[in-house]
């Protein structure tokens, strides 16, 4: 399990919330444009929700509800359980993880610009892992289950 989220990031996350509300939906339609350059993370995705606009829209509430809740994630518990298991439904694994980074964090910069700072992106880098290995790990208990 990671390391607890330091207090600076905490802050800086939360202090984020109010232009991921704002923008949330940009930038996670430009993470998906920086992502799917790769084929074989875009076949992992429901392609009718990307034209739709229903994917890019549930990650950026889901973005959103982390920022709000980063220092009480109980609060997501439910949330994480649903993505866990439409991970898993989907063949999601640890290793595609760092693609998610990779794309998500020059998206913010993309969107926000100047306001997307070094230390920003630090804070998001540092909550992404956190909420990424929380994942990993019951994604991976969840495929075990399902081979037992």
């Amino acid at each position: 399990m990671a390391a607890p989220l330091s207090e600076q990031t905490v802050a800086i996350v939360k202090a984020t919330a109010p232009a991921l509300q704002e923008h949330g939906v940009a930038i996670t339609t430009r993470m998906y444009e920086r992502l799917f350059v790769d084929e074989d993370i875009k076949a992992l995705f429901d392609q009718a929700a990307q034209e739709s606009g229903e994917q890019p829209r549930r990650l950026a509430a889901a973005i959103l509800a982390y920022a709000q809740n980063v220092d009480k994630l109980q609060n997501l518990d439910a949330p994480v359980r649903r993505m866990v298991e439409r991970h898993v439904e989907t063949g999601v694994k640890a290793e595609h993880y760092p693609y998610v980074a990779n794309a998500l964090l020059p998206a913010i910069r993309d969107v926000l610009g100047d306001a997307a700072t070094d230390e920003v992106l630090a804070a998001w880098g540092e909550a992404y892992w956190f909420l990424a290995d929380i994942l990993i790990a019951k994604e991976a208990a969840l495929y075990e289950e399902q081979a037992a």
